[in-house]
């Protein structure tokens, strides 16, 4: 981890829009997570709508690209990060000091909503909230981790973030079942359910998902280190 890049990253995610947007989407949430309550009480379809539905599928990995792309993509694109490659810094450094900028704030800004809106939904501090929390804070750190390969990859980061989450963990998941075991979601669920058993329903194989997010999450980080290295070769030729 570099400090100093770690303050520049965090600077940058809070500037602009991305600040106010990325206060607004959990505060909403929290706020139908206490209407929820307060109109119908405790119910399951609620907790598992707001929870869920709405939560994991829809927030969470809007929250991650928006976050995991603000973390490298902007740098890219207005240029500044060869302000950053021009340092002897190693790029895998870049890109695990972008990482864990990008994870802690966005499980401050999932994990933190998604258990207090467990606790508003469910009436208690039990299992229910803990798990969802918990495939929150594991999404999260997957999702960033893909984004930020994305934005390593590509300037069109955010276009294909939105595509993988719309189209593929939002529609194509639902129509095939048996890509279920390439999605990010259900890895998250099937790892939660391996600690909170079936709180959660898990469509894959705890231990094989626990396995795939490990592996994908190192790949990921590798890759995105060593494109950023490429990067920094075509510029300076």
């Amino acid at each position: 981890m570099n400090g100093t890049i770690a303050r520049l990253t965090l600077s940058n995610l809070m500037r602009g829009w991305r600040g106010p947007l990325l206060a607004l989407l959990p505060l909403s949430f929290l706020f139908l997570a206490a209407v929820s309550r307060y109109m119908i009480g405790v119910n399951d379809q609620a907790i598992n709508g707001l929870l869920d539905g709405l939560n994991l599928v829809t927030i969470v990995p809007l929250m991650a690209l928006i976050i995991g792309t603000g973390a490298l993509a902007t740098e890219i694109d207005d240029g500044s990060i060869i302000y950053m490659l021009t340092k002897p810094i190693n790029r895998h450094t870049i890109i695990a000091t972008k990482l864990g900028v990008a994870v802690a704030v966005g499980v401050g800004l999932t994990g933190i909503p998604t258990l207090v809106a467990g606790v508003l939904l469910t009436g208690t501090l039990g299992d229910a909230a803990m798990a969802y929390t918990m495939a929150a804070v594991v999404s999260t750190i997957l999702y960033s981790a893909l984004f930020i390969m994305l934005s390593a990859v590509s300037r069109h980061a955010v276009v294909i973030g939105l595509v993988y989450v719309l189209l593929w963990e939002g529609l194509f998941i639902g129509l095939v079942g048996g890509a279920r075991v390439l999605s990010i979601q259900h890895w998250a669920a099937s790892m939660t359910s391996q600690v909170f058993g079936d709180v959660m329903e898990a469509d894959v194989n705890g231990i094989l998902a626990t396995v795939l997010a490990v592996t994908m999450f190192v790949a990921m980080t590798w890759f995105a280190g060593s494109r950023l290295r490429s990067l920094s070769l075509a510029k300076e030729a």
